[in-house]
């Protein structure tokens, strides 16, 4: 039989037919591999994945502070629903990790690429992020009540710490909150037996043990401790405490350059999120069940979580970066200094670590424009004129302070006011929802009556000096003039220059509201 022979029309065919074969099934295949990454985020409508481009991953911790981008991502992980993806056409993908060094290490990985941290203590951090040059991006919250110092019955004020063992995790926001209550009841932290555990929830666990006197905890560790351990309460929390530890975002300064665009519309995603949130209890509510879905936590606990901070608005973070020349109160940079300062003097090497110029960015919120009152900065506290019950309540703590006058006098002179700006303002300023009451106190030369009414001069003038210097609600404010009638311990008796010159002081105290 003779051997058919293709023609080269039929060769051309064949050739055809086995080109789009292949092409058929490369297309099979890669349709099969974009299915598999839809699957990551549970819809097939999203096309993307978490290691890809087009998702900004943000490490975040159990903490309430940062449901403004959580409700506004409607979840953690990215999904079709969230207004990011929406809104600006990007996906968002939360990661928690409650592990401080496991979240450090997946950020210079590069598996997130926002960290959270605190401005408090992000100066202890800073030199071994170097490599990376990190910069603050934007603030997500303060801390309102969600950190507080727990005390066993014989603890009924700062000055009773002293001497006692009191549980705190180093160089984390409870030891910033912690160096910040002793400076205001006049104490150092060699004044306690400091007792350093892992964690705020191991500080707790210490003193339910009855192992530590006091301990810095998370809520709701707090009320949990009060409720199991005799007579223990709760001596200050950061509801007073209301601009100590503020909740910030860092990223590497390569990533920020690459993504400038990116990263604005997260931040303005966010605060949109974040002031919704502000104005609605009904919104804190939805945002509790997206927190108990992605925290593993229950409901209760979460909305909890998110009444325990104020979440940051876009006006916040103006006032944070100080965008704002009007605005008196605490920045980031000033709270980074500070406590860049007080690390180092407990020996923790701060002092070198770069200026809050180089590690905060503040281009997210210059260039984001969000108008509305919802989006406007907090206001302050407001207080009724304090009563004489106010007068006379045991203070939380107390600070003395060494402010001289002319004899006779009450004007305060330059060197007064620099006390006041160095000794009393960053307190008062710190501690914001707790009330003031200053004291004037004399020695017991000259009429009693008139060291009485001398004394409470003396410490009006004060008060209105930061009344009318730093903004303060004068309503704020408890005066009382002692006059001789409250020495100093140990020079009752006025006997010698010395004692009478430690009579004359001003006493700076934090009453609770």
């Amino acid at each position: 039989m003779e051997k058919t022979r293709l023609t080269p029309f039929a060769k051309i065919l064949i050739v055809f037919g086995i080109v789009g074969a292949i092409g058929y099934g490369l297309y099979q295949l890669r349709g099969s591999s974009l299915a598999t990454k839809d699957s990551v985020f549970g819809d097939s409508s999203t096309t993307t994945d978490a290691k890809s481009k087009d998702v900004i991953n943000v490490g975040v911790v159990t903490w309430g502070g940062y449901a403004g981008g959580q409700y506004f991502n409607e979840g953690f992980e990215a999904n079709s629903k969230s207004r990011f993806l929406k809104d600006y056409g990007f996906n968002v993908n939360f990661k928690v990790i409650d592990d401080f060094d496991a979240s450090r290490d997946a950020f210079k990985s590069g598996d997130i690429d926002l960290m959270w941290a605190t401005v408090d203590a992000f100066p202890t951090e800073v030199a071994g992020l170097a490599q990376f040059e990190p910069q603050v991006v934007f603030q997500a919250d303060w801390s309102r009540g969600g950190d507080a110092i727990v005390v066993n019955r014989n603890i009924k004020n700062v000055a009773d710490l002293k001497g006692k063992k009191v549980a705190v995790a180093p160089m984390t926001p409870s030891h910033s909150f912690l160096i910040w209550l002793l400076n205001a009841g006049d104490l150092k932290m060699s004044d306690i037996k400091l007792v350093e555990v892992p964690s705020a929830i191991d500080a707790a666990d210490a003193f339910k043990s009855g192992n530590v006197d006091a301990a810095v905890v998370w809520s709701p560790d707090d009320q949990d401790c009060v409720k199991k351990v005799a007579g223990a309460k709760i001596l200050e929390n950061t509801k007073n405490a209301s601009h100590i530890i503020a909740d910030v975002f860092i990223a590497k300064k390569e990533f920020v350059d690459k993504n400038k665009k990116r990263l604005q519309q997260l931040y303005e995603g966010w605060m949109i999120g974040a002031a919704e949130l502000n104005q609605s209890d009904e919104n804190k509510k939805k945002a509790a069940g997206i927190l108990a879905t992605g925290l593993k936590m229950p409901e209760d606990f979460c909305y909890n979580a998110i009444n325990n901070v104020r979440l940051a608005t876009h006006g916040d973070n103006k006032n944070f970066f100080q965008l704002n020349s009007d605005y008196k109160g605490v920045t980031g940079e000033e709270l980074y200094n500070t406590m860049k300062m007080k690390y180092d003097e407990l020996g923790y090497k701060t002092a070198n670590v770069k200026s809050w110029r180089l590690v905060s960015n503040s281009d997210l919120v210059t260039n984001t424009s969000l108008s509305g009152s919802e989006n406007d900065a907090e206001e302050g506290a407001t207080f009724n004129v304090a009563s004489s019950t106010d007068a006379k309540k045991e203070a939380i703590s107390t600070k003395n302070v060494s402010i001289t006058f002319n004899t006779g006098q009450y004007t305060l002179d330059e060197n007064a006011k620099q006390l006041i700006d160095l000794q009393c303002v960053p307190i008062a300023k710190s501690f914001s929802n707790a009330r003031i009451r200053i004291e004037g106190n004399t020695d017991n030369v000259g009429l009693r009556e008139s060291n009485v009414a001398l004394s409470k001069r003396r410490a009006q003038a004060v008060v209105n000096y930061m009344v009318t210097e730093y903004g303060m609600q004068a309503e704020r404010f408890i005066v009382v003039g002692n006059g001789p009638d409250k020495p100093s311990k140990g020079c009752e008796a006025n006997d010698n220059e010395r004692c009478k010159a430690k009579n004359r002081r001003t006493d700076f105290e934090l009453v609770s509201n």
